[in-house]
Parts: C-alpha cells; sequence; structure tokens
C-alpha cells in the first residue's frame, strides 16, 4: 500500500509540473496569437459562436469545451484518463462537446489540428483525436507529423477519401487554426488541457483533471447523466 501512494503521489507531482510548464508556454501564446482571420476556410462541423471549435452533438446541453495541444503530455494523459468516458458521452449524445485544437507548442500543433479538423469532415473526429494522441511524439516538433505522416494516419482508421488526402496536403484549414487561437486567448484559456462544463472550468487542484472517479463526479455534477 505505501508504494502504491508513493506511485499515485509521483503521478499527481509529474501531472502538476506539466501542467505548470504549459501554463507558463500558454501565457506566450496568448500574448502572440490574439488575431483571427476572416479568409479561413472552416470545418463544416465548427462553429463561431462556440469559439472555432469542432462540435459534437450540436443540440444537446449541457455544454462541455475542450481546449487542447496536440503535442501536449499532460493533454495525452488527460485522454489516457478519462478520454474514453468523454468518448462515451459523445457517443450516446448525453452533451454537446466542443473541442478547440490550440496550436502554441509548434508547427506539427498546426498540422496536427488541421488534420484532426479535415478528419471531421468525414465524421471521424473522435477516432482521429485519439490517434493523434496514441501518436504523439516524446518530444515537441520532431519532424514526426509530417502531411504525409498525418495521411497515413487517417488511412490507419479507416480514411480512405481523396478529399481527406488532399485536406491534409494542403492545409486546408491551418488558417482556421488562427481563428480557435485567438478566440481562445479572448476565453481567457492560456494552457492545455483546459475543460469547461457549462462555461465552469474544472478544478485542477482537487483531481477532477487527472482522476476518472472525479471527473465523471464534475460532468455529472454540470448536468451530464
Amino acid at each position: 500500500m505505501g508504494s502504491s501512494n508513493s506511485g499515485d503521489k509521483g503521478t499527481r507531482n509529474l501531472v502538476i509540473g506539466m501542467i505548470s510548464f504549459i501554463v507558463v508556454v500558454g501565457v506566450v501564446f496568448s500574448l502572440i496569437s490574439n488575431r483571427s482571420t476572416s479568409t479561413a476556410a472552416i470545418p463544416a462541423t465548427v462553429s463561431e459562436a462556440d469559439g472555432y471549435g469542432i462540435v459534437l452533438n450540436p443540440e444537446k446541453t449541457p455544454v462541455i469545451d475542450v481546449y487542447l495541444d496536440y503535442q501536449c503530455g499532460a493533454c495525452k494523459y488527460f485522454e489516457i484518463i478519462n478520454g474514453g468516458y468523454l468518448n462515451e458521452v459523445i457517443a450516446q449524445k448525453k452533451a454537446k462537446v466542443v473541442f478547440h485544437p490550440m496550436t502554441f507548442l509548434g508547427p506539427e500543433s498546426v498540422l496536427a489540428a488541421n488534420a484532426a479538423a479535415c478528419a471531421a469532415d468525414e465524421n471521424e473526429f473522435v477516432d482521429m483525436n485519439l490517434a493523434l494522441y496514441q501518436n504523439q511524439a516524446d518530444q515537441h516538433n520532431t519532424g514526426k507529423w509530417s502531411k504525409e505522416y498525418l495521411t497515413q494516419l487517417g488511412k490507419s482508421i479507416g480514411i480512405t477519401s481523396s478529399s481527406f488526402e488532399s485536406c491534409v496536403s494542403d492545409g486546408k484549414y491551418v488558417r482556421w487554426t488562427s481563428n480557435v487561437a485567438a478566440e481562445s486567448a479572448k476565453a481567457d484559456v492560456n494552457s492545455t488541457p483546459t475543460i469547461f462544463i457549462n462555461g465552469k472550468e474544472l478544478n485542477r487542484d482537487n483531481g477532477e483533471y487527472g482522476n476518472l472517479g472525479k471527473f465523471r463526479a464534475a460532468l455529472a455534477a454540470g448536468g451530464v447523466n
């Protein structure tokens, strides 16, 4: 039991450290990217009213907003712990879920966000979202996430259309990521992951990000049942 408690504390400290680092980087991001472009191509599943996020179950309530960066290690950890349940909420249409792919960690975050939006056009966002985390590199901007790699990643989960391939290779939604960044800054989001339920952020201090039971309880308190 002592060994297990020590491991839990170590995991908690690791997550807190990762999130703290991303907060610092995010502050820089928020200062330099508070601009959007009206000429950006916008994915069909995106809502300007929802901060240019990718919207799943648009007619449902309550509303869950997920701010992420696909190169963010803490976001991957959140996905490992809570992603399965969140996907269940989406599949069972228990809530409107809005994903905001942020890109402050560098150019491969932009390419990944574009690929995720391209997958959303094919109704495959949830699977692509998971695949990106499962194939996250240990370091940022290693060159792993090239357009070719991301196209093949889509094919590996069953997206074989030429429209997806051209969307990724042409960077169709790259400029849209600037809109996401600008709206995220307006919402005072300066770290990832950041999760809101009906406009109220999850509590970072009591384990709602890193504990499935507490995450489920937070969603239930927000009306997800």
